[in-house]
């Protein structure tokens, strides 16, 4: 398969798609879905409704990253669902899915849509209003924010933003921005009530008993507000 940025494919969702497919947006962690296989977790979610999933595999070679993604694209193209990759750009074109994220450590926002045109949405992780709007401006496709709640699945240490800050930054772009850190069944009203499109979680489906309830408690707070 060419890797070539100006290969042709399916349109990618505008604003407005994107903003819908982002309601919940599951990041995968095979330690938390032990000793589940990751696909089986997604698959559970997919069936349930997600239809973003972003592949995160902590410690994994390249060559074990593509496998993964290679199988999750085939999974959640059955569900007309997008697929991320967490980090790695050439990961991400070598395995067609529909994007990469990006944290402010990795490659700058600006190099990336430079580097794979329209091929793939991007995403980038923010906390700061203006670093919002600047990503924007440089090619982000949508934004995650947070961690709102705080997390133990990134060495934030024990920052938590808040459901305000999430507010503001998703006010401060045209672009969907979706919280991510701590959020749970119990807490995802408050992200529903803020101006973000959805919730990005990774403990709350992935180490769930039954990942399918899980993924529908989630998306109904969305999808009746």
């Amino acid at each position: 398969m060419s890797t070539n940025p100006g290969r042709s494919r399916s349109p990618l969702p505008r604003a407005s798609a994107l903003a819908e497919r982002l309601r919940l947006l599951v990041l995968t962690d095979r330690d938390l879905a032990a000793p589940r296989p990751v696909a089986k977790v997604v698959d559970a979610a997919l069936e349930a409704g997600c239809r973003a999933v972003q592949l995160r595999m902590k410690g994994a070679s390249a060559r074990e990253l593509l496998a993964q993604a290679k199988d999750l694209r085939k999974r959640t193209h059955l569900h007309q669902a997008l697929l991320f990759i967490n980090d790695r750009v050439d990961v991400a074109l070598a395995a067609d899915a529909d994007g990469v994220h990006l944290g402010p450590d990795d490659l700058p926002v600006q190099v990336v849509r430079d580097w794979v045109g329209s091929r793939l949405l991007i995403g980038y992780s923010t906390d700061d209003p203006d670093a919002a709007i600047a990503a924007e401006r440089a090619g982000a496709d949508y934004l995650g924010c947070g961690a709102v709640f705080g997390t133990t699945t990134k060495e934030v240490g024990d920052e938590a933003i808040g459901p305000l800050r999430l507010d503001e930054v998703a006010r401060a772009v045209a672009i969907p921005v979706v919280g991510i850190g701590g959020i749970t069944r119990a807490n995802v009203t408050e992200v529903a009530a803020t101006a973000a499109s959805g919730a990005a979680v990774v403990g709350a489906v992935m180490s769930a008993t039954d990942p399918g309830e899980a993924a529908r408690a989630l998306l109904a707070s969305f999808r009746s507000r």
